[in-house]
């Protein structure tokens, strides 16, 4: 009986290790590009296609998961989710046309990959992209119809020699975008699309330039590699020859892509948890890979900041980054797991300083130059950040741009003019002054649209003159640190002791009367705050919460307002609330989980002897609203800039304030998180007992030392750590809640 019991053993192990299982799966296999497709209210994510932070960004041609047709197939984005260069077209249509819109079915895309049937079936597109080049294969399912190929230049130059298509497409008239594509096959016939069909001319300039091949006779399959430049032709030739050789050989590139994906995603290790927490937060962290993206190209750059093409001296060059959304937690993710990757995009910035002639720091820096969209110029943070965390920075160099940004350039919200009316008033008074009802605008420099945003300016400049401080201390020029810090408490000036608000103030310092925090300042509330109202905007002092404390009254008041925000209704109902407020979308209460200026919101407790309630609540943001859905990003992602909160609050901290090498401690969501630091090093994250309910730390220990503070610093962690947490079912209301235990703010540093 043993013997036979022995046999049978044998015989199911040699089965199990014999039988086609699947094999474990790898990060970028849990990365679902599809989630938040379809969007709460505004701008949906795209399914990008791309390896970290490349040049070359393709998803869909279409705006929403929902759109029936996509408009040809893509061939590199430009500017994150706004503008695109080039589009090709298979078709079996004869009636030809410069861009063909077709239905999709069968879509399937991973971060390296896109694979798409179109035209009700009949058709088939295979993609597999490089840094600089990318790979189609196309099958035509129909042998017996005629296939044809269309490359379309929205405005630009295209020509065709046998089977290769050379061109450019001008974008926003500040860059070009240079294309070299080879044909797997000689067409039949090739040549200038014009009035529908394939002419004699083999060289098209002008808007909507189209070349159009006819495949030859029962050819079903056409392979089409391509490398992209912003320098030159011969420079995506180059590109092309580089990554992909000569051999039409899309399975290869597919692989290195994988490849190179599960190398940036394994950095950060977890286990435990949810398979949909696994997904939600390697999506979240492929999301933070989509900018900025490098420019180099074999060691050369064209940069639109003054239309030149430069050598990089071996330091890539990188743009594409709206720095109001990414500089609160995408840039200090990098700082941590990729410094010198960091060093870099800082480089560069400071570069484009230069090179736009004015040695302002960029706020917006983007493919086709600094748009200076949104307010405040939070390039200071990202520097200070990098330099107290011990990155290779030019201080001196950032110093002198990030300070010429904030004190020459207009503090006017979407501009990049001199300084004017508003700018002088503020460096005088201490506050931008808001107008009332009816009043008309004195200042050029604002826009029509995007008004003076008085508390948002106000604030997120008081912020920025505290970060300036920093780095004018760390370069030792304790003046102008002194002089900085002073303006860094200009929040005060327009805090209405009365309410416990940040309320818009007048040119003669009288606070506007009859004023609503919900829906007071118009659409967008832009005429006082910016896309969100008074009750997120009253916890926009991310660098000295031990000052907001003091102002409302005392830890316990400052705990009750808290509270409040997370359970103060709408008002008059969403539908008013959306129509004047549609970019804070993810309530919870009055507070929006869907906007920037509101991710450090969760993490004040900590500052107020209530860490128990910031895991309370993260846990509850967490699985709220990101899900491994189409719908599970509560609103603009805007390429990490939201995802980069999911990161850090998964794996149980946030850099509550950058320029501060501090990190708050937070609720994670595994059991066990290791992330891989530069150096070779590990900072383990060990919570036991963790699970959907047990969500409260009872204890902890950091290297083995109790630990019973609700934060760490950059410097306990960044040579490796071990930070063990006990968690529970209910909260220990004592842990870390003890006066001097609370984070560092900027006045209990001094």
């Amino acid at each position: 009986m043993k013997a036979i019991t022995r046999f049978f053993a044998t015989m199911l192990v040699a089965a199990v290790c014999s039988s086609p299982v699947s094999a474990q799966k790898e990060p970028v296999d849990y990365v679902n590009p599809y989630i938040g497709n379809i969007s709460h209210l505004l701008v949906p994510t795209f399914a990008t296609v791309q390896l970290p932070n490349s040049l070359l960004r393709i998803y869909p041609s279409r705006y929403s998961y929902t759109e029936e047709l996509v408009e040809g197939l893509p061939v590199m984005v430009t500017n994150h989710r706004e503008h695109s260069a080039f589009c090709l077209s298979p078709t079996q249509n004869p009636k030809l046309q410069s861009r063909v819109k077709m239905n999709w079915d069968n879509e399937h895309i991973t971060p390296y990959s896109y694979d798409v049937e179109l035209c009700d079936n009949t058709m088939r597109a295979q993609l597999a992209v490089g840094h600089q080049s990318a790979i189609y294969d196309i099958n035509y399912y129909d042998k017996d119809k005629d296939s044809y190929l269309i490359l379309n230049s929205e405005k630009g130059q295209l020509s065709i020699d046998r089977n290769i298509i050379k061109g450019y497409q001008d974008v926003y008239g500040s860059v070009n975008v240079y294309i070299y594509a080879e044909i797997s096959v000689m067409p039949k016939a090739a040549g200038v699309l014009r009035d529908g069909k394939i002419s004699d001319d083999k060289n098209i300039e002008g808007k909507n330039a189209s070349i159009a091949m006819l495949l030859p006779n029962g050819k079903q399959k056409v392979s089409v590699a391509y490398g992209i430049s912003l320098i030159s032709v011969d420079q995506a030739k180059a590109n092309l020859r580089r990554e992909q050789g000569t051999r039409y050989n899309r399975a290869a590139v597919e692989k290195r892509g994988r490849d190179e994906w599960n190398k940036a995603l394994s950095a950060i290790q977890v286990q435990g948890g949810t398979e949909d927490d696994k997904t939600v937060l390697y999506t979240s962290y492929y999301r933070t890979f989509e900018r900025p993206v490098c420019l180099s190209e074999d060691g050369r750059y064209y940069s639109a900041y003054d239309h030149k093409v430069h050598e990089d001296g071996g330091i890539p060059f990188y743009t594409d980054d709206w720095i109001w959304d990414t500089y609160r937690a995408a840039h200090p993710l990098r700082t941590l797991i990729e410094p010198t990757k960091q060093e870099a995009i800082i480089e560069s910035y400071l570069r484009m300083a230069e090179q736009m002639g004015t040695k302002w720091m960029p706020t917006f820096p983007e493919i086709t130059g600094d748009s200076r969209r949104m307010n405040s110029n939070h390039g200071v943070a990202m520097v200070a950040d990098a330099i107290y965390k011990g990155l290779k920075v030019d201080a001196k160099r950032a110093y002198e741009y990030c300070k010429k940004g904030i004190t020459e350039k207009t503090l006017a919200p979407w501009s990049g003019k001199k300084a004017g009316y508003i700018d002088r008033y503020y460096w005088q008074y201490g506050y931008i002054p808001a107008l009332h009802p009816g009043e008309q605008e004195n200042d050029p420099n604002v826009s029509a649209f995007e008004k003076r945003q008085p508390i948002a300016v106000t604030l997120g400049t008081a912020y920025d003159t505290w970060c300036l401080s920093r780095i004018a201390d760390f370069i030792s020029n304790k003046e102008d640190a002194e002089y900085f810090y002073n303006f860094s408490h200009n929040y005060r000036t327009v805090y209405n002791s009365r309410t416990g608000f940040f309320h818009p103030k007048d040119n003669k310092g009288e606070f506007l009367r009859h004023f609503s925090y919900t829906f007071g300042g118009g659409i967008g509330a832009r005429d006082a705050y910016d896309e969100n109202n008074g009750w997120t905007y009253r916890w926009d002092v991310q660098h000295n919460f031990a000052d907001l404390i003091k102002l409302m009254g005392g830890r316990e008041k400052l705990i009750q307002n808290l509270d409040q925000t997370f359970a103060e209704p709408m008002g008059d109902g969403k539908r008013e609330f959306y129509y004047q407020l549609p970019d804070q979308t993810g309530n919870i209460g009055q507070f929006s989980m869907a906007n920037e200026p509101s991710l450090h919101i969760p993490y004040i407790y900590n500052y107020a002897g209530a860490p128990w309630k910031t895991q309370k609540r993260v846990r509850q943001c967490l699985k709220t609203w990101f899900r491994n859905d189409l719908m599970g990003i509560p609103g603009d992602e805007d390429g990490g800039g939201l995802t980069s909160f999911v990161v850090f609050s998964s794996m149980g901290f946030y850099p509550v304030t950058p320029g501060m090498p501090s990190y708050n401690i937070g609720s994670p969501l595994f059991n066990d998180i290791k992330i891989k630091l530069p150096n070779g090093k590990i900072f383990h994250i060990v919570a036991k007992n963790n699970s959907v309910e047990n969500k409260y730390i009872q204890s902890a220990t950091l290297n083995g030392k109790v630990w019973d503070k609700p934060w760490f610093s950059h410097d306990d962690i960044k040579d490796g750590a071990t930070l063990v947490l006990e968690m529970g079912k209910h909260p220990n209301k004592n842990w870390g809640a003890a006066e001097g235990n609370e984070p560092p703010s900027a006045d209990n540093m001094k």
